[in-house]
């Protein structure tokens, strides 16, 4: 069968048209549904180990629309979340945005290539404190996190020797809080309204500058935002916090605070791939596996 030069062009355009159909579905199940990321850590053992390739659904909280091209310039962005089919929950694991800048966690920035893998324990209106090692929500009274690991904190002597860093968030002597023995910390939900003391300075310093644009400062007992004083706040945005199951090795809320509702990518359903990156061999046993 002889084919004439309009149909062998006419069979390339369908071709070149199939394929540019299938890299606009690609990208949209990337930015609309789900989206595959790499395990670099091992604050997440034994969940997640180094060298695990996971998947993560972002329809559960509604996928991000934000100026990709100004975020990687550094600028402040505006993020939209699209309508989610359901929540991040107590227990489920996320993937996010890093919040703070390395060494600096006074202030709040959104960083578009620096991707944390954390376990939610408090949702926007908890209270959430650690007592001799163990998380505990009040009014709630299931296990948060990964128990085991709370229990070999909780028996530790002298962590620090240990090279365990015990100093925590908001990183203020006179409260005392440590990774063994924190809060209680409220942590903000939308409409919430704070009384503004110093106490209250110190826990959300950071988040109400970053929704205000604008500086927080202690003046005796007078909070100041900008120029003016407030008695009270009231929160713009939902806040969570996170940890790792690897509690004796995880950089996470206990020690940069509460992350931003609209920082968070997705939650991490599934290990698609896993490979050991001492020997670079495929680790069968752990493809397709549920990540709980």
């Amino acid at each position: 069968m002889k084919w004439s030069l309009g149909k062998v062009i006419d069979k390339l355009t369908d071709i070149v048209l199939w394929l540019c159909v299938c890299v606009v579905l690609w990208v949209a199940v990337q930015v609309f549904c789900f989206a595959g990321f790499k395990v670099p850590t091992d604050s997440m053992i034994p969940v997640l180990q180094p060298g695990d390739r996971i998947v993560v659904n972002k329809g559960v909280q509604g996928a991000r629309l934000f100026n990709v091209f100004a975020a990687l310039r550094g600028e402040d962005i505006a993020i939209y979340r699209l309508p989610g089919w359901g929540k991040v929950k107590r227990n489920d694991v996320v993937v996010f945005n890093f919040p703070y800048a390395d060494g600096r966690w006074d202030s709040i920035r959104f960083d578009v290539m620096q991707y944390y893998v954390k376990r939610c324990i408090a949702l926007p209106g908890d209270t959430i404190e650690i007592r001799n090692g163990y998380y505990k929500v009040r009014g709630y009274n299931g296990t948060l996190g990964d128990v085991d690991m709370q229990r070999c904190l909780s028996h530790m002597e002298n962590p620090e020797e240990m090279g365990i860093y015990t100093e925590t968030y908001p990183w203020n002597k006179y409260l005392g809080w440590n990774i063994r023995e924190f809060g209680p910390l409220p942590v903000p939900k939308e409409g919430q309204l704070v009384v503004m003391d110093s106490i209250a300075y110190c826990l959300y310093k950071p988040l109400i500058a970053w929704e205000q644009k604008d500086r927080l400062e202690l003046h005796g007992n007078t909070v100041c935002l900008g120029d003016s004083a407030i008695k009270v706040y009231r929160f713009k945005k939902n806040y969570y916090f996170v940890a790792g199951d690897q509690v004796v090795n995880s950089q996470d809320s206990r020690y940069w605070g509460m992350l931003p509702e609209e920082f968070i990518v997705g939650k991490a359903t599934r290990i698609w791939y896993s490979e050991d990156k001492r020997t670079g061999e495929t680790r069968w046993h752990r493809v397709m596996k549920a990540i709980k």
